[in-house]
């Protein structure tokens, strides 16, 4: 068969094939009728909880390590390691990236500590031991901004902050160890 007729032969069966497909399932019933009913006929699932106060306090001290290792190695990885090595000094190769980074993983880093703090109040060990910490955290709402004009004040602020939760986490038999997030988490500011 040359290629002409042989293309006009393939689009002629796809067609027929589709057709026929439309027509065998056609019901009468709109398809918003039919996602309705498939809707209504499976049962929505429960979303799996805790049972016990034993397993909530468990799920909250794990969600609480999480986040605040996910603080902690935004903290070292971007704002004081850059810090120690002089990124953020005025004609450093590199500087604005580096504030932009240090920047990113200071809001990154306070996100992830009202999280973990939010997670500590379902375990009462970790409360008690994270509720001095409250305005610690809160004061570090504005020292991104801060960061990005190379305020050196800043860097210590989180630095102490990360290791008071740290302390505390580990005074509430909820060891915290530092996590690097990835860039991709770090944009996206969880």
């Amino acid at each position: 068969m040359p290629a002409p007729i042989r293309r006009l032969f393939v689009a002629l069966t796809l067609c027929t094939a589709l057709l026929a497909g439309a027509t065998a399932c056609g019901t009468g019933e709109t398809a918003s009728t039919r996602d309705t009913a498939a809707l209504q006929a499976v049962p929505a699932a429960d979303t799996p909880s805790p049972t016990t106060s034993a397993q909530r306090q468990k799920f909250a001290k794990t969600r609480f390590v999480a986040n605040a290792g996910l603080a902690a190695g935004a903290t070292y990885q971007w704002i004081v390691k850059p810090w120690k090595a002089g990124a953020f000094k005025k004609g450093a190769k590199g500087r604005k990236s580096a504030l932009v980074k240090a920047g990113l993983a200071g809001a990154f880093t306070y996100n992830r500590l009202k999280a973990a703090q939010r997670n500590a109040q379902g375990d009462p060990a970790l409360a008690k031991a994270l509720a001095p910490l409250g305005s610690g955290i809160d004061a570090l709402k504005n020292l991104p901004a801060k960061l990005r004009n190379g305020d050196d004040g800043a860097v210590n602020s989180f630095n102490d902050t990360i290791n008071k939760v740290k302390g505390a986490g580990a005074s509430a038999g909820a060891p915290v160890k530092d996590q690097v997030p990835s860039a991709s988490q770090l944009a996206k500011g969880s």
